[in-house]
């Protein structure tokens, strides 16, 4: 596995950099700011890059929003000490495929790491009561104090079914209680999810059933866009 690390903290980034090669990891570059790991970025191509969120001049998120701006899509995981629920949601939004915390274990961050890896997105334990908070119920307060563009909606180019399966997604059903749920293939759900994620222009089921939730897709009066379009 080959990695880049980000992180403004000289001591930290040492120490890790240590760390995760003695575990076998090999870390192509270890940068202390954002402009010289977005060139590290382009330049070596690494399979996973391990972002700081709190940085002078650049931090975490803008870093992030121009990796993928800029068509870079290897797996980057937020590695950092807030527990706060608005950078969570921020980070999944702009394509984050891990949110980890600085004080886990080092076996933990290495087993993470390989989940990552493998196609998976991976939240903190500690933080997994929030991302359930947020996708069973929404935040609870404002991610995002933009003005909203208005344009056609990327849900209208859903199917029927795919609202139906993101309406379980954003319940937090695995694939597996979908496939039971509906009626069909763990292989069919995948490919519905697969499609969900393409219209949706996200890079994880997480983000897909935050997006969901943030748009109140799916009210807990238990009415929703697909009933009353008819579908």
């Amino acid at each position: 596995m080959r990695i880049l690390l980000i992180d403004d903290h000289t001591l930290f980034r040492r120490g890790l950099e240590t760390l995760l090669e003695h575990h076998g990891i090999k870390v192509v570059a270890a940068v202390g700011s954002g402009r010289d790991g977005l060139v590290f970025a382009r330049k070596l191509k690494p399979e996973v890059i391990l972002l700081d969120l709190r940085m002078p001049e650049m931090d975490g998120l803008d870093i992030l929003s121009e990796l993928r701006s800029e068509g870079l899509d290897m797996p980057v995981v937020m590695l950092t000490t807030s527990n706060e629920e608005r950078d969570l949601v921020e980070s999944l939004r702009n394509g984050a495929n891990g949110y980890l915390l600085k004080d886990m274990e080092p076996q933990e961050l290495v087993a993470a790491l390989h989940e990552i890896v493998g196609g998976k997105t991976v939240v903190a334990p500690e933080m997994t009561a929030v991302m359930a908070q947020v996708i069973q119920g929404g935040p609870t307060r404002p991610v995002s104090t933009e003005v909203e563009v208005e344009g056609p909606s990327p849900f209208s180019e859903l199917t029927p079914r795919e609202m139906e399966i993101l309406e379980l997604l954003a319940e937090g059903q695995s694939n597996k209680v979908i496939a039971r749920n509906l009626g069909i293939s763990d292989g069919t759900v995948k490919l519905h999810v697969k499609a969900i994620l393409r219209k949706l222009q996200v890079h994880s089921r997480v983000e897909a059933a935050v997006m969901a939730v943030e748009r109140n897709l799916f009210p807990k009066d238990g009415s929703s866009p697909r009933e009353s379009a008819g579908g």
